[in-house]
Parts: structure tokens; C-alpha cells; sequence
């Protein structure tokens, strides 16, 4: 009898790991998104679970779950078993967070890197009746005004911050005081602050301008993401014009799970991302978001180590953290 039991503790033992792993998935996928409905990361969710639902061969249901700067999601995720059920929409804020706060957010290390999906571009841009046309001449205007000339961003420390301070420190200009920054929250909020006068500039989510660059209120004067987009062919990168800080930033959404996902979970999305890159309706949600599809780009574990490097690298050169 005791035999007969120690097999089925084995079998079930065999079912719950490689076997079960072999099995996936056998059930709905949970997709975290760690902000609210309506945004960027959530339509880059819905997305994804929509155009994943046929290679993986189960439904994903989007949860989102925001707060704390994306990582009451992320924690939930971090934290969550390791078996490919739940998932996590990661954002830049994923290692941006952990380099600037250390002692409150999720570790960058914390998650298995599924893959890359697309890059969010940032872009620069001034009211249409501003004189400047190029970089170069808002960086001239920035140097002469000796730190009169303002730009909005949702923090000195958010990615829309951190777009314009590694900019002037590409063009040797204190990135604390050459501009003033005036903070205001959400993306919304800061477009309106230009579009008003209340601003002279912004570097901030392509997602909130482009409407006002399509309508003519506003002008892109460069892109911060690793190609052009497709709406703005004539605007050049921050990589294309040299600037090897401003160069490195940009937004994106990966694809993450808990830590130590099965080898077998891991190929299925391998599988699974390599199909959705080719997906026409993924591309086309893609453009209309405004956002470059880069499955299959990148090699996502060691960019997302890159990203945290480079904004704990910046947190301390520019002081909001010791060295």
C-alpha cells in the first residue's frame, strides 16, 4: 500500500512540473496591465491578447491593476506562481523604477523576459508658431535663455523627464538647470501645457501629440525611438542626430512573467511572439497607437538590464541619487 501511494505522490509530483509544462496552455492566460484602461499600455495589451488568442490556442484576459507607478501590477505578477498563467504588459517603468527608487519598487531582475513588443516613441515638439525648426536651434534658444525656457513633464524622474534632461546633457548643458521643468500629470495634461503657451517645449509619449501634429498646432523636431515612425518619415531620431544619451530613451512594452517560468512555457511564447510579429491586425493596432512593432529585435533580458543601468546611471550623475 505504501508503494501504491508513493507512485501516485510521484505521478502527481511528474504532472505539476515538466509534464504539466508540456500541457500548456490548458487554460485562460492572465495578462497584467499594470496601469489603467484606456491608455497606451492597456490598448498594447488588448492588443496582444487579441492577436496571441491563435497560437497559443486559449483565451488571455487582460486584468489591469495600476497604482504605484505600475508596480502594484508588477509586484502581483513578480509575485504570482510560476507556471505561464499569469503574465505581465511590462512597460519602461519596469526599469526605470527600480533604478530611480530602489527601496520601494520591484527589482528590474525580478520576472522572466518573455520578449520585446513594440517601442512607444517619445517625441520633441514645440507650438507650430514657435522659431525654432530644428534641435540645434531650440538647444541655441535653451543656452541663450540661461535657464528661462520651460518644458512640462510629469516628473524630473519620469521617463518625460528624463527625455529632456539626457538631451541637454548630450549638448553640454546642466540637465537640472539649463531648462525649468513644470511638472503636471498625465500626458494630456502636458500636450494642453504647450498647446496653451504654458510651456516653451515637450519630450514626451507620441501617443499624446501626434493628433496635435496631425491638426498642424504642433511640430515634431526629433523622434525618441530606435527608427522613424511611419507617421513622421521626415523626422529624424535622437540616434540619427548623434545624441548618444537621448538616444539610448524611449518607451516600449515588453512581454514578462514571474521568475523561473518552465523551459516549455517560455518556447510556447517564443512561438506565440514570433507569430504575432507577422500578424497584420498587430501592425495595424500597432500604427494606430502610434507605437513600431520590435518583436524579435532585441534580445529582451539583457536590454531590460541596459535600461536599468542607464536611468540608475543617470539618477546619479544628475544627483537624485548618491554615487
Amino acid at each position: 500500500m505504501k508503494k501504491l501511494l508513493g507512485s501516485i505522490a510521484l505521478a502527481m509530483i511528474a504532472m505539476t512540473g515538466p509534464l504539466a509544462a508540456q500541457t500548456y496552455p490548458d487554460q485562460a492566460v492572465t495578462l497584467v496591465v499594470p496601469y489603467g484602461p484606456g491608455g497606451a499600455s492597456d490598448l498594447a495589451g488588448r492588443a496582444l491578447a487579441e492577436t496571441a488568442q491563435p497560437a497559443l490556442g486559449q483565451p488571455v484576459t487582460v486584468m489591469n491593476r495600476p497604482g504605484a507607478g505600475g508596480m502594484n501590477g508588477a509586484r502581483s505578477v513578480a509575485a504570482a506562481d510560476a507556471d505561464g498563467y499569469t503574465l505581465l504588459l511590462a512597460r519602461v517603468g519596469m526599469a526605470l523604477s527600480p533604478a530611480v527608487m530602489p527601496d520601494s519598487a520591484v527589482p528590474w531582475d525580478s520576472y522572466t523576459f518573455l520578449g520585446m513588443l513594440e517601442a512607444t516613441p517619445m517625441i520633441l515638439a514645440v507650438r507650430s508658431d514657435a522659431p525654432h525648426d530644428s534641435v540645434e536651434a531650440l538647444i541655441a534658444a535653451i543656452e541663450d535663455g540661461k535657464g528661462g525656457m520651460t518644458y512640462a513633464a510629469s516628473g524630473a524622474t519620469a521617463i518625460d523627464g528624463f527625455t529632456t534632461q539626457a538631451l541637454l546633457a548630450d549638448n553640454d548643458l546642466d540637465p537640472l538647470t539649463a531648462a525649468t521643468l513644470v511638472p503636471y500629470k498625465g500626458g494630456g495634461a502636458l500636450a494642453t501645457a504647450l498647446l496653451g503657451g504654458h510651456v516653451d517645449f515637450v519630450a514626451m509619449s507620441a501617443g499624446s501629440l501626434m493628433p496635435h501634429i496631425e491638426s498642424g498646432d504642433l511640430k515634431a523636431l526629433m523622434v525618441f525611438a530606435p527608427k522613424r515612425m511611419d507617421s513622421l518619415p521626415d523626422v529624424a531620431t535622437a540616434q540619427e542626430l548623434g545624441y548618444e544619451t537621448a538616444g539610448q530613451i524611449g518607451g516600449w512594452s515588453a512581454l514578462y512573467g514571474p521568475k523561473d517560468l518552465p523551459e516549455a512555457v517560455v518556447a510556447k511564447w517564443n512561438t506565440v511572439l514570433a507569430d504575432v510579429a507577422t500578424n497584420e491586425q498587430w501592425l495595424e493596432l500597432a500604427r494606430r497607437r502610434g507605437s513600431i512593432s520590435t518583436i524579435g529585435d532585441v534580445d529582451m533580458t539583457e536590454f531590460a538590464k541596459q535600461q536599468y543601468e542607464l536611468f540608475n546611471g543617470l539618477a546619479k550623475d544628475f544627483g537624485y541619487l548618491p554615487n
